[in-house]
């Protein structure tokens, strides 16, 4: 699996712009591993000081896939910033029986339990999204704030992906994906991306395709409805931060309209120009306004 990523990240680079981004703590943070219950382990990075926060990963994806200049900004507003990867995925053990959303809002639980984390903010994208909706039902009182990222409701009422964008997905082409993370016709935010992630010297952002399969099965579940913690979302009484792009083929804008409306006092900020990596690829916008929200 190692060399699979290193083929991405060859194919990464080829696109990636001539001058590269100067590595910042981000691209640096030593990856470390954490005993979360006798016989689990999650891989994870840690930097900063200040207010804990927690970003949690999406479908396919690994503790590489975060724009290191994205989560550096959060840092900078004074936050410790914990990334870490799902589970049988880098340094991250996998537990017996079927991968669902709410073994992996466990693993959140235990993580933050194990790094002694007093009430960290939760920020989730795409199918980490759905993690941290499943983490909120289950654990109010472990956390402070929301911030769901492109992602999707779970109380049956959700928009479905694009057909095509979700074959994308299944696949685990990289450039094919990267094709739905942006429009494709805004070339510059996706090669500012790439050169971003490889920023990173041991840059690995492909996922077992065992892990991405189970992952899509647990997805689909909590999408169309079959997942018990989707319908107890509306019970959700942390302050929360929705956003999307209205360009988004993976988890379309709908979704997050519809999670906006769903959790009480939810607040929306969405961009019509923008696909599925929109806090990326409007970080001067956005940024600001998350570090706001979580002050």
């Amino acid at each position: 699996m190692r060399r699979l990523g290193l083929v991405a990240a060859a194919a990464l680079l080829a696109l990636a712009p001539a001058s590269a981004q100067a590595a910042g703590a981000a691209a640096t943070a030593p990856t470390q591993s954490v005993r979360v219950a006798p016989k689990q382990r999650i891989g994870y990075r840690s930097f900063g000081s200040g207010r804990p926060v927690v970003f949690v990963q999406g479908l396919a994806g690994t503790i590489d896939g975060w724009p290191p200049s994205f989560l550096d900004s959060v840092a900078a507003a004074h936050h410790r910033v914990i990334v870490f990867d799902n589970e049988g995925i880098g340094r991250s053990t996998l537990r017996p029986g079927a991968l669902s959303l709410r073994h992996m809002a466990q693993d959140t639980a235990r993580l933050i339990n194990a790094l002694r984390l007093k009430r960290p903010d939760v920020v989730g994208w795409s199918m980490g999204g759905m993690t941290a909706q499943s983490f909120a039902v289950n654990y109010s009182k472990r956390f402070r704030r929301l911030v769901l990222l492109a992602t999707a409701p779970g109380d049956g009422k959700a928009t479905l992906p694009d057909p095509a964008a979700l074959q994308d997905l299944s696949g685990g082409d990289a450039m094919a994906l990267l094709g739905r993370v942006f429009p494709p016709d805004d070339v510059a935010d996706r090669d500012r991306y790439i050169s971003d992630i490889l920023t990173r010297f041991d840059f690995n952002g492909i996922a077992p395709p065992a892990i991405v399969t189970a992952q899509l099965s647990a997805s689909a579940t909590w999408i169309t409805g079959g997942d018990p913690d989707g319908a107890r979302v509306a019970r959700i009484r942390a302050r929360t931060l929705v956003g999307g792009g209205e360009l988004d083929t993976l988890l379309p804008v709908a979704n997050q309209r519809h999670l906006a409306q769903l959790i009480p006092h939810a607040k929306l900020v969405t961009y019509p120009d923008a696909a599925h990596g929109f806090f990326f690829q409007h970080d001067a916008d956005f940024v600001p306004r998350l570090v706001a929200f979580l002050r």
